[in-house]
This record gives structure tokens, C-alpha cells and sequence, in this order.
């Protein structure tokens, strides 16, 4: 494995990036829980970005669910970049199989890494680190801040996500998030329901900026 500044690079005919052009990053947990059914959502989110040709940016370890969706996505022979922090303590975890590794010196530059170098963002089951990224990620999405348009999904499998979005319904409904950010925040009850609400939200971009092409040229 070649290192290359920050970015180790698996072999020297690994490909650039993944077919389709487009990354999604995915937040989920660092240990396999107890239940067999997000192992399953992971697997079948990993075998289904492949065959979308969609690349998988995620967290870079081998552990866990994450390391249950990085092999599914380089099994069925997709795109994967992992990004990890340097300190020695997470290195160990690192996955050392994957399409690309970047190494970065915070954890603060990490999830700015990993949303620059994706078009959308899914979570599956978490803890700490997936609640916060991806709230993260929705943060720097709502008005007035609009930092993305990327848009977010929480793969709300078996209800894991409920009680989430019963505070998140209730910050709403007490004026202290706005309507049209509660909507940034995404679901669906699968991690291939999670997987299209991204596409769509994409394709919907797509035609919206067709539509602002036709008309200018009108």
C-alpha cells in the first residue's frame, strides 16, 4: 500500500473514484449491536451502492457495522474512501482494504472531509459519533447557514430513530427549529428506502437545474 501525502491508495491500479461520479456519506456504529437486522441493513446497503456504482465515504474502520458495510460495498466491487484521524488508538481500527484512506490530524477535519467529498449523507443504527455527524451534517444544511444542499436520511430501521424524531417534531412544534429545517431530516424504515429518498432528492436537483438552463436559453 503506497502512502501518499494524507491518502494511502489501495494498489497502483485502484481506480479513481466510483463509477456513477457520486459519493454518499454514511454514519453508523463502531460495534455490531445486538441485533441481526442491522447487520443485514448494512450488508444490503453495501452491495446495493455498488451495484449504483455510488461510492461509500465513511468513518475507515474495520470494526462494527462499518466495517459490515465497507466490506459489502469492496465485495460486490465498489468504490470506498475511508477517512481516520492519526491517533494511534483509532489507527488500529483502520480498515486497510479500502479503494482509498485519507488520514487527517482532528476529528474536526475529518467530518469536513468526508461531507466535501460526498453528495449526500445516510445514518444507520449509531451511538455518539453517528447522532452527532449527522446532526452535524443537517446543521450546517439548515437556514440561514445553508453551508450544503446535500441532502440527509436516516435509515430508521425497526423505529431506532423514533424517539429522534419525536424531539425533533417537538422542537418544532415549540418554534425553536424551523419548519422548513425540520424537513432536512429525512427517513425511511430501510437502508435501501434511505438509499432512494438520496436519489430522488438528486434527481430532483438535477431537474430543477435543467429547468433554470431551459429557461435562460428561452
Amino acid at each position: 500500500m503506497q502512502k501518499v501525502g494524507n491518502e494511502k491508495a489501495r494498489g497502483d491500479r485502484a481506480p479513481a473514484g466510483p463509477p456513477s461520479g457520486k459519493n454518499i456519506c454514511v454514519y453508523l456504529g463502531g460495534n455490531l449491536g445486538k441485533e441481526q437486522r442491522y447487520l443485514d441493513e448494512a450488508d444490503a446497503l453495501g452491495r446495493l451502492m455498488a451495484a449504483e456504482g455510488i461510492g461509500l465515504v465513511y468513518g475507515g474502520a474495520r470494526v462494527g457495522l462499518m466495517g459490515v458495510l465497507a466490506g459489502a460495498v469492496l465485495a460486490n466491487g465498489g468504490f470506498v474512501t475511508g477517512v481516520v484521524p492519526r491517533q494511534l488508538s483509532y489507527q488500529e481500527l483502520a480498515h486497510e482494504g479500502l479503494s482509498r484512506l485519507l488520514e487527517v490530524d482532528t476529528m474536526h477535519e475529518r467530518k469536513h472531509l468526508m461531507q466535501e467529498l460526498s453528495q449526500g449523507c445516510i445514518a444507520l443504527p449509531g451511538g455518539f459519533g453517528t447522532l452527532e455527524e449527522i446532526l452535524e451534517a443537517l446543521c450546517w444544511s439548515q437556514r440561514p447557514l445553508e453551508l450544503h444542499e446535500k441532502p440527509c436520511c436516516f435509515a430508521n430501521i425497526d423505529g431506532y430513530y423514533d424517539h429522534l424524531f419525536e424531539f425533533l417534531d417537538h422542537a418544532a412544534a415549540r418554534g425553536l427549529l424551523l419548519p422548513q429545517n425540520r424537513a432536512l431530516a429525512r427517513q425511511a424504515p430501510t437502508a435501501a428506502g434511505a438509499l432512494q429518498e438520496i436519489q430522488t432528492a438528486w434527481d430532483r436537483e438535477e431537474q430543477a437545474m435543467l429547468d433554470v438552463i431551459r429557461a435562460y436559453k428561452a
